[in-house]
């Protein structure tokens, strides 16, 4: 079940993130300034950089915008963001783990424990769940009809591709967090497009809940989702079949 559940919450991921696509225009700003700052303002470069503005690209962030973000990031005493991470339980013992980029730290941590106190969770420590979670490469493709998906399936695997995951209209591949860089310059070779690519943080194990108590749950990622100060929401729900549907059906 754990493939399962993996490719499910990244398809209702997708999902939430072309609902808030100005939430997306946002969080990708942010990303940007922040890449920019650590590495400069050239994206060839700047491999952080480089993949923010992909990022941009693939959900339509206007060519202005980005280039705004870039010029803003580059000026001396701009806004400056700090990454912050949070981990905790929701609903029913399901681990959650926030990554954050905000200028106002206390606003932030203020505003998270809120949520989590308001919607039936706790935050915990730092350092509490990171084992729950492994940090491996993400990269979302959109296919279409001109792609060779068995030799593109070889190649990304020599380039250190773990897994292949492949549905209707998109193609999802997971690397080591190591191999992220490999992989990311193998799909510019060939020229694919990808929608999404990051490090995300993959459940090792993942927790069941009826489905009143995992709609509960989803409420409280959703109110996660909607705070522009978080960039990033992993939590262990197994999106089981009867769950999946009813968000479908809703």
């Amino acid at each position: 079940m754990a493939g399962h559940s993996k490719w499910a919450n990244i398809k209702h991921r997708k999902g939430a993130q072309d609902a808030k696509r100005a939430k997306m225009f946002t969080r990708i700003t942010k990303e940007i300034q922040v890449a920019v700052k650590e590495g400069g303002a050239d994206p060839e470069t700047n491999p952080r950089l480089r993949l923010a503005v992909q990022n941009g690209r693939s959900v339509n962030m206007p060519k202005d915008n980005i280039n705004r973000a870039i010029a803003k990031a580059s000026e001396i005493g701009g806004d400056s963001f700090q990454e912050i991470a949070f981990e905790g339980y929701g609903p029913g013992g399901v681990a959650v783990f926030l990554e954050c980029m905000t200028d106002n730290n206390n606003r932030t941590v203020g505003a998270v424990r809120s949520i989590f106190n308001k919607r039936g969770g706790s935050l915990g420590t730092n350092g509490s769940l990171s084992f729950l979670f492994d940090r491996k490469g993400v990269f979302q493709i959109v296919k279409n009809d001109e792609m060779d998906l068995e030799e593109l399936e070889l190649e990304l695997i020599d380039a250190g591709a773990q897994e292949i995951e492949k549905d209707e209209d998109l193609i999802v591949v997971t690397s080591e967090m190591e191999d992220f860089g490999a992989v990311q310059k193998k799909l510019e070779e060939l020229d694919i497009t990808v929608e999404n690519a990051a490090l995300q943080r993959i459940p090792n194990n993942y927790k069941e809940l009826d489905l009143e108590n995992a709609k509960k749950f989803l409420r409280m990622i959703d109110e996660f989702e909607d705070n522009d100060d978080v960039q990033n929401v992993f939590h262990n729900l197994e999106m089981t079949d009867e769950l999946a549907q009813s968000l479908e059906s809703e």
